[in-house]
């Protein structure tokens, strides 16, 4: 009886370790440069940052907004905000007065 005897090939080793290493270059890649990566991550940190500062600044003037309406409300009406506020918004003064514009009025 004739038997064959195949050698093993040598190139059957490196299947697995080669199909691990494409594996774990594929996920690593994408810990990386992927959309929920290391880098995003560090963009997104920047852009909370950011729009924490823009929150803060709009808090700000909320505030001096509401202070401006606390004048203004009926239990504590000061009748020169009111004045003032008025003459402002229809764009008119009486002919004795003097007009003065500021580029930072409100």
């Amino acid at each position: 009886m004739w038997t064959k005897h195949h050698k093993k090939k040598k190139i059957g080793r490196f299947v697995v370790p080669a199909m691990t290493v494409a594996f774990l270059s594929y996920f690593g890649y994408h810990c990386i440069h992927g959309d929920y990566g290391l880098r995003a991550t560090e963009l997104f940190e920047q852009r909370r940052i950011a729009r924490e500062k823009e929150l803060a600044t709009l808090k700000a003037k909320r505030e001096h907004i509401e202070q401006q309406v606390a004048l203004l409300s009926d239990g504590s009406l000061d009748k020169d905000m009111l004045d003032e506020k008025a003459r402002y918004q229809l764009n008119m003064s009486r002919a004795d007065e003097v007009v003065i514009f500021n580029s930072y009025s409100n």
